[in-house]
């Protein structure tokens, strides 16, 4: 490892949300701790009953913690954004974080493109550094290319291997809290181009992402058939609204989460159409084209 610097980098924040994962978090902070950067950290904490939040207090001192006093889901990062003083942040969850000097390639990156608002790094998976297939899907370079961007564009990423421009961040107002978690990232997406920013892929930017063991895998199922139909009721137009809405319900018949995810969805249509902001006809062909490649990827494994 290289030796840290005489001063810390002092472009990039890093930001981490987390509840009730302690141990996972104690390594993600360790890991940020090792990086010559030295980027400052905030820590919010969404309502943790385990230890989380007097380990840190006692085992990181210089990292910023914030208590939500419950769990708020996107709004803590939204919370974190908002308390960072550099130009950029980088999202971490507590069971990833960044390589050695990926914060500065991405704060470089930034510097020299004025109108890239987001920028999505290269997640490896694991201890054999798998390569996540979202990054695999981003780095195929779909859609039209845009010639300021450093890298193909992208209208989706993985929030824990993302930086953002802070203040692209808070134009747009951040991530959605009305999708609490999951599937969060296409919506802000949408909203960062509707605004007239760039996303990018950039390889050389990389994250380490080691999923944790502590997830119910049921709830994160109905979180993403509910995000689905929320999401596209505030920004898609009418037809693949309804069709995301049909599908479902399709799967609702045979999925009990998918029923629960159906039912909250139901209950919060009047806030998600009190949001509706439908995207334009170019931004909607684009989200097509994604489409299009998920459906053919999912029938080439079939």
């Amino acid at each position: 490892m290289s030796p840290p610097p005489e001063e810390p980098d002092g472009r990039v924040t890093v930001v981490v949300v987390t509840r009730d994962r302690c141990d996972q978090l104690m390594t993600t902070l360790d890991r940020l701790a090792e990086l010559s950067e030295r980027p400052p950290v905030i820590v919010v904490d969404n309502g943790s009953t385990d230890p989380t939040v007097a380990t840190v207090r006692s085992m990181f001192p210089a990292v910023r913690l914030i208590e939500m006093g419950d769990n708020r889901g996107l709004e803590a990062r939204n919370l974190g954004v908002e308390q960072a003083t550099t130009p950029y942040v980088a999202f971490s969850d507590d069971d990833s974080w960044w390589a050695e000097g990926a914060l500065s390639r991405a704060a470089d990156t930034f510097d020299a493109a004025d109108r890239l608002g987001l920028l999505a790094a290269r997640v490896l998976v694991g201890d054999e550094a798998r390569l996540d297939p979202v990054s695999s899907a981003m780095a195929e370079d779909l859609l039209p290319g845009e010639a300021d961007l450093p890298g193909p564009p992208v209208l989706g990423f993985l929030a824990c291997g993302t930086v953002v421009r802070r203040s692209a961040f808070l134009e747009v107002g951040g991530f959605e809290p009305l999708l609490f978690f999951y599937g969060e990232e296409q919506l802000l997406a949408l909203d960062l181009v509707r605004a007239g920013w760039g996303l990018a892929y950039v390889d050389e930017v990389i994250a380490h992402h080691h999923p944790s063991p502590v997830r119910n895998q049921g709830r994160r199922h109905e979180l993403e058939v509910r995000n689905a139909v929320l999401s596209a009721w505030m920004r898609r137009p009418l037809g693949p609204a309804l069709t995301i809405t049909a599908k479902a319900l399709a799967s609702g018949w045979s999925h009990p989460a998918a029923r629960q995810g159906l039912r909250t969805a139901f209950r919060n249509l009047p806030a998600a159409l009190a949001r509706r902001q439908v995207v334009d006809a170019d931004l909607e062909h684009r989200v097509r084209l994604l489409e299009q490649f998920e459906r053919s990827t999912r029938r080439g494994a079939d």
